[in-house]
């Protein structure tokens, strides 16, 4: 299997994951049976409103980390891909998987409107397309601190 498919089929999958924890799956209620009792255990005498604080800022932050993955792997697939192979320029291939990701983020969050348990909002396509642009940005700065590197070894 040649890099260019393995590169979207791992984009595939990842959405796959994606639309997975945007069923009733990872509705609060599911992920509270997980998270409450972990917290609780880390940080024993949690009030209810603090515990129900901190169940939001951890959903929160996983909206931000599986866009942050998907930023990424959009941006692999994407300069693999014919078109974007051989360009110096990589900014044209973060906007286009930033504008995927956030694409994605819209249709998924418009997919929780049908799901009883789950709620689309705004804020959280949002809180997505931040989080792959957060992604794309250290996934840049970590390919730049790598070509940095490798020039100034001797």
């Amino acid at each position: 299997m040649n890099q260019t498919l393995k590169s979207w089929l791992a984009v595939f999958l990842w959405m796959m994951v994606i639309f997975t924890l945007y069923t009733d799956l990872g509705s609060a209620a599911h992920t509270a049976q997980f998270i409450d009792p972990f917290l609780r255990w880390m940080v024993p005498g949690i009030s209810p409103a603090r515990l129900e604080h901190l169940h939001f800022i951890i959903r929160k932050m996983g909206h931000l980390s599986e866009y942050a993955i998907l930023g990424i792997l959009l941006w692999r697939a994407w300069s693999r891909t014919g078109v974007m192979v051989g360009q110096r320029s990589g900014w044209k291939t973060a906007i286009f998987a930033l504008a995927l990701a956030a694409g994605y983020a819209a249709g998924d969050e418009f997919h929780q409107s049908f799901v009883p348990s789950r709620t689309a909002s705004v804020q959280d396509v949002m809180i997505d397309a931040c989080g792959a642009l957060l992604g794309l940005l250290v996934f840049r700065a970590c390919k730049l601190r790598r070509i940095s590197t490798i020039s100034t070894t001797p």
